[in-house]
């Protein structure tokens, strides 16, 4: 069965919903990706920012790929970039798209304002 537009934004809208402020559990995880390096991503932003949340402004797809502008926002609870954790709140803008096949992430490319985050724990 394929899949549509519709049902590849809605499935990112879904996976947003269940990591957004719960821990990202392995299995979590499992469940919405298969990209390799976007679960090593989770896991390291999870272990700096534990239970961190990503909004969404704007969700836009065409065909399998799916954009997401919005913003992650956290606590500093763990090392981030050589970081050791301040407990500060953190907030920055991001854009986000996803490939999807065969029912999860196959791909990502990510863009985070970093910067921001960096001047936010180091002010």
């Amino acid at each position: 069965m394929s899949t549509t537009v519709v049902d590849n934004k809605r499935f990112i809208l879904d996976y947003l919903a269940a990591l957004s402020g719960h821990a990202k559990t392995d299995a979590l995880i499992d469940e919405y990706v298969s990209d390799p390096g976007l679960k090593e991503h989770i896991r390291q932003a999870e272990e700096a920012f534990p239970e961190y949340e990503l909004i969404a402004y704007r969700v836009a797809a065409d065909g399998d790929l799916v954009a997401v502008h919005g913003f992650v926002r956290g606590l500093h609870k763990g090392e981030f970039a050589g970081i050791k954790a301040t407990g500060r709140s953190i907030s920055a803008d991001l854009m986000i798209f996803y490939r999807v096949a065969e029912g999860r992430i196959a791909e990502h490319w990510l863009q985070l304002d970093t910067k921001a985050i960096l001047d936010q724990l180091s002010s």
